[in-house]
């Protein structure tokens, strides 16, 4: 059985008559998460985890039409069986398990199986196939413990205290910098870029309690920060705003600085390597636990970890998308 088909607008159930993840306007998109690579405008209809809609508004459109589900609860499409399981990945993020005439796949999105303590953890959903990504789908990739990870960014804020020097974090604004606000919660003032201000509104919309925050106006000076702790998206490494601030040591936090040669870290004072996707044991702990029959390899390291599964036994391919511009470059991180 076939229900799942990867076609030029994006993952498509036949049966069901809908999209998951697409990139070019349909009908009815099941979105597994926020991010600008899974969430697209133009379609008629979203729907999406209740804490992935109010993300959705801020970086789309107030006016879409957009249903919301609870992880666990089924919606029937078409007589499809369609819910949403936690990924791990940011809030709301969801995997998408279809079940038809008793056979199940499962559309993973982005995932990771550490607790961030932000996200809610990554459930195991027992399919016949299997849909996943591979960001980081190569051995290299091996994440320190959340609060190792943590008290190493603590130790680099308390240094830059001392020393006199202004901390700079630069982490993507919808789950990196976030997880930065929560790490470095009480060692000083914390100030967002107003596009991660937006959408820790989207945050608090859901009930989560983020730390206190400041949102300081980049266009006029900013020297008030000096000593603080400041966070800016990555469009905004290397520019007037980050010049602006006085006497900053900045720190890119992504998976990537799991590499020291990774692509921008020269222009950086330290890298932290904080990722939002599963690492190469997550990445297998994952998969062996689905007992799927057969894998598609998505956006990452895909022919690579493709290989690799069917070298241990599980059936895999490779299926090309649009996912995995990671950088969320969008327009909004443009302006100041």
């Amino acid at each position: 059985m076939k229900l799942i088909t990867f076609t030029n607008k994006g993952i498509y159930c036949p049966q069901g008559k809908f999209y998951i993840d697409p990139w070019r306007p349909v009908d009815l998109a099941i979105i597994t998460h926020g991010h600008a690579d899974h969430a697209r405008w133009g379609m008629k209809k979203y729907l999406c985890h209740h804490f992935t809609k109010p993300i959705l508004h801020k970086r789309i459109s107030e006016d879409i039409e957009c249903q919301n589900v609870e992880y666990g609860e089924i919606v029937n499409i078409n007589g499809v069986k369609v819910s949403l399981h936690p990924a791990g990945h940011i809030i709301g993020s969801a995997q998408i398990r279809l079940e038809y005439k008793g056979y199940v796949s499962v559309v993973s999105g982005d995932y990771k199986v550490q607790d961030d303590g932000l996200s809610t953890p990554f459930e195991v959903v027992k399919c016949n196939e299997f849909v996943t990504e591979s960001t980081f789908g190569l051995p290299i990739y091996n994440w320190l413990e959340v609060d190792d990870l943590n008290k190493k960014m603590q130790n680099w804020v308390l240094r830059n205290i001392e020393n006199q020097k202004t901390s700079v974090f630069i982490g993507y604004s919808l789950g990196k910098a976030q997880r930065i606000m929560k790490a470095v919660e009480g060692l000083g003032k914390i100030n967002v870029h107003y596009s991660i201000g937006k959408l820790n509104q989207a945050f608090e919309e859901v009930g989560i309690v983020l730390p206190e925050y400041e949102i300081p106006d980049f266009r006029e000076s900013v020297k008030h920060v000096a000593g603080e702790i400041v966070i800016v998206p990555p469009a905004l490494l290397d520019s007037n705003v980050i010049k602006k601030i006085p006497n900053p040591a900045t720190a890119i936090c992504s998976g990537w600085m799991q590499v020291r040669g990774a692509r921008r870290w020269r222009s950086a004072d330290a890298g932290f390597p904080m990722s939002d996707h599963a690492d190469w044991k997550g990445l297998l702990q994952a998969i062996k636990a689905t007992e799927a029959e057969i894998v598609h390899v998505t956006h990452g390291q895909t022919e690579v970890f493709s290989k690799y599964l069917n070298e241990i036994g599980i059936k895999s391919d490779v299926v090309e998308t649009l996912y995995g511009d990671d950088d969320e470059e969008v327009e909004e991180e443009k302006k100041f």
